[in-house]
């Protein structure tokens, strides 16, 4: 009777193991998928990013704090206060009331997808962020700020038909049609974003995980990124243009007309009238993209890294806090609505 192999027979076992193991080309593809489903799981360590920020030193954190804390705290009081006067005041109930409310909203849901986690980080002194959390944060970001230029260009349309187009106003700027522009402001940011959002989350993040900023922008996130980021920058860009170009040219078309008709106004009053109908709006629209073209169009040099997240703190903290304030200060409608409600406090406390 032939015996079967032992363990200890070398040329047995050895003859037994080639018996089990698959021949030519079909070995070579599973050792080669073995090798880089490993490299592709290694790739993937990266579960959270650093967002340095302007520093961790704690006599820095402090002073941040002090400043930013009030900046929140003023910009949610107004941005409500605003949304609040024009719901319960009837005379507000207007097309350009409809979106400063939305622009409130807006603005309160802008803010808080930035400053509640830097404060945090300034008390703590924990600047880590989670890579999904991270990704996040991004897509709340570019989806309120894509948001936010259809609706400055809405409310510059709104403008020019006031002064421009008087007796058609309220025909043209009808209940319905209000509401459809600022539908199709808030989608077609959503609808940006997304697409913008889903190229992001096709990188793969396994060097670095230091980002040089205060929040997660794509830029910097993109620039950390062990995968080919010439497609999602190439996205970004043409969406960004597509995004950003068309309430552009509105906002500017709309002033442009706006300025001819003023101009051919006889009468000084009336031209200063109509001039304060839209400077607040103009203020809004100047400091929004005026920062905004600052920041992604100069180019990024290692010298303006600095400069660019100053300016990043004009549009992501600075406007939402001045909207309130540029539009209730300049604004005789939204100021005689406020005191009336000082009034109707104090005489319920008296």
């Amino acid at each position: 009777m032939e015996l079967m192999p032992s363990k200890f027979d070398g040329e047995s076992f050895e003859n037994s193991k080639d018996k089990k193991r698959p021949s030519g080309s079909l070995w070579i593809m599973k050792t080669n998928y073995s090798t880089f489903h490993q490299q592709e799981q290694n790739q993937s360590t990266t579960t959270e990013f650093i967002l340095l920020g302007f520093g961790n030193r704690l006599e820095l954190r402090i002073i941040l704090f002090i400043l930013f804390l009030p900046v929140y705290s003023l910009s949610i009081a107004g941005n409500l206060l605003i949304v609040s006067l024009v719901v319960t005041d009837q005379h507000l109930h207007t097309s350009m009331y409809f979106f400063l409310v939305n622009l409130s909203c807006l603005e309160t849901c802008y803010i808080s997808t930035i400053l509640p986690r830097m404060l945090a980080s300034f008390i703590s002194g924990d600047q880590s962020i989670s890579v999904y959390g991270c990704i996040i944060q991004y897509y709340f970001f570019g989806f309120f700020a894509a948001t936010e230029c259809y609706l400055l260009a809405m409310m510059s349309y709104d403008r020019y038909v006031a002064i421009c187009k008087p007796l058609h106003y309220n025909i043209l700027m009808n209940g319905r049609l209000c509401f459809q522009l600022a539908l199709t402001s808030w989608m077609s940011g959503l609808l940006t974003n997304t697409i913008i959002t889903s190229f992001l989350l096709e990188l793969t993040f396994c060097g670095p995980n230091e980002i040089d900023h205060f929040f997660c922008d794509i830029y910097p996130v993109a620039n950390i990124s062990c995968s080919n980021t010439h497609l999602v920058k190439l996205a970004t860009f043409i969406l960004g243009i597509m995004g950003t170009g068309p309430p552009f040219l509105i906002t500017v078309a709309s002033y442009i007309c706006i300025l001819h008709n003023v101009l051919q106004i006889n009468s000084k009053t009336a031209q200063q009238k109509a001039f304060s109908t839209c400077s607040s709006h103009l203020i809004v629209v100047t400091l929004f993209y005026g920062s905004i073209f600052l920041v992604y169009i100069v180019p990024e040099m290692e010298t303006l890294k600095e400069l660019h997240k100053i300016f990043s703190i004009f549009y992501t903290v600075l406007t939402p806090m001045l909207n309130p304030l540029i539009y209730s200060l300049r604004n005789r409608e939204v100021k005689e609505a406020l005191f009336k409600v000082i009034r109707k406090r104090g005489n319920k406390i008296s």
